[in-house]
């Protein structure tokens, strides 16, 4: 499936933006390009595709169009009716496809959404990059060892302006607790705590009575590089449902913890966890799905450990319960030496350690507030500088995830290397952390040294 890379035109080089402006402000288009009535002329537009016209791609999808230096020009599902409902909304500018390679040939194609079922992100990724064309991927980056370093080596070697889709990294939360805990007012912080819970009990996804493809759906080639199974109506229904499936998706670690411990890596600037330990299971539930409903994750680095904890099974959210009935929660606990801070997607609060904290102030805000997700990625395409949640930088939330993975397959821990960027001392470990693809897709070995 080797894709090969098309030339690209200089026709954006004057919108080039300085460096962190392009990171923290919509681009500014001089007056004398634009159009009579203030438009960006066609000529001037980032041309955009998207791989995936389900419910999140749509999202980002109208995220991104809704910006007046964006033409939609390409659409690729499997799901004809989805394919087509995109097409329709952009009628005039955007082509149809079934097949992902042929999209990416087109030449009046910047960049690409990624927005597939998780199976399929890192061969779309690493084709899109050969075909030359900048990515949003959505999350979860990848869902196996090897794939988290071919992403990002497939994104380095063609130079390609990457964004992963974990949004809530734009929130002015994130920013508050990352200025705080920088701040040295916590103290050293010696253990994070994670979680994303909910109460799928007892029927879970429950149970499909649609066992064929319906018109117009290539079943072959939505399973693509998976194992093929027994069609299912649920599964296909949308992100939230390939959770629950194991071969597809890796369950909710990688459904959930991208946006989840993305806090703590970037706020204590994690590398590389040296171990992993995993354990879960399939305890409670009863449905079509065959993902564990429980998973819990002990992951070290240097000087700290950090935990993940999610439940399908028992929704109990600690400081972050509040009315005391079944919905989803989340949460992320710093443990410092002056005192404890917890948060999630909208707010943190601070327990202090006695009065190790008295006289301390809130650091002042110093991260400036994102354009927008997609927006910033926008920016980062024009500009050519990288976004916040590059490819690079999620390689470190994506790792972590993938090693939690191999380490439940496995049943034992894995230790990494962050410097050689190898697994160590486990030879059966080494060996499956490459994915085996279904034929006649092929892991893409040139991205990952042996």
């Amino acid at each position: 499936m080797k894709m090969h890379s098309f030339p690209r035109t200089n026709r954006r080089a004057f919108l080039k933006t300085a460096g962190a402006a392009a990171l923290a402000a919509p681009v500014l288009i001089p007056g004398r390009v634009l159009g009579a009535e203030g438009q960006t002329p066609p000529s001037e537009k980032i041309n955009l595709g998207i791989i995936g016209c389900g419910g999140m791609g749509r999202a980002n999808l109208g995220a991104c169009s809704n910006q007046p230096d964006v033409a939609v020009t390409a659409a690729c599902d499997v799901w004809e009716a989805r394919r087509d409902a995109v097409v329709e909304q952009f009628k005039g500018s955007c082509r149809g496809y079934r097949d992902f390679r042929e999209m990416l040939q087109q030449k009046n194609l910047d960049a690409v959404i990624i927005a597939s079922p998780p199976h399929w992100h890192a061969l779309h990724a690493v084709a899109a990059c050969e075909a030359g064309k900048d990515i949003y991927l959505q999350k979860p980056m990848t869902l196996h060892v090897a794939e988290t370093f071919a992403v990002r080596n497939a994104v380095r070697k063609h130079k390609r302006v990457s964004q992963v889709g974990t949004q809530i990294h734009a929130s002015e939360n994130y920013r508050r607790v990352v200025e705080y805990l920088r701040s040295g007012n916590l103290g050293a912080v010696g253990a994070v705590r994670t979680f994303n819970v909910m109460n799928q009990t007892p029927k879970g996804v429950g149970t499909a009575s649609q066992k064929t493809p319906p018109e117009g759906f290539d079943w072959d080639m939505w399973c693509g590089p998976a194992p093929k199974r027994e069609f299912n109506r649920t599964l296909v229904n949308d992100a939230y449902y390939h959770c629950s499936w194991m071969d597809y998706s890796g369950g909710w670690t990688p459904g959930m913890a991208p946006h989840i411990i993305d806090l703590p890596i970037w706020a204590l600037d994690l590398g590389f966890p040296l171990n992993t330990s995993s354990a879960g299971g399939r305890f409670l539930l009863k449905d079509d799905g065959d993902a564990y409903d429980n998973h819990e994750v002990l992951w070290q680095y240097p000087n700290l450990t950090m935990t993940w904890m999610s439940s399908l099974t028992n929704s109990y959210g600690f400081d972050f319960h509040g009315e005391p009935k079944p919905q989803r929660r989340l949460g992320i606990y710093f443990h410092g030496a002056n005192g404890t801070l917890f948060s999630d997607y909208g707010m943190f609060k601070i327990v202090p350690e006695g009065d190790k904290m008295a006289g301390l102030k809130a650091p002042p805000k110093s991260i400036p507030p994102s354009p927008g997700h997609e927006r910033e990625w926008l920016n980062c395409v024009r500009s050519r500088q990288q976004p916040s949640c590059n490819v690079d930088y999620h390689a470190r939330v994506d790792l972590p995830v993938t090693l939690s993975l191999l380490s439940l397959k496995l049943g034992r821990s894995v230790r990494f290397d962050p410097a050689a960027e190898k697994i160590v001392g486990d030879a059966e470990a080494v060996r499956l952390a490459v994915p085996a693809y279904r034929a006649p897709w092929k892991f893409p070995a040139e991205y990952v040294p042996a």
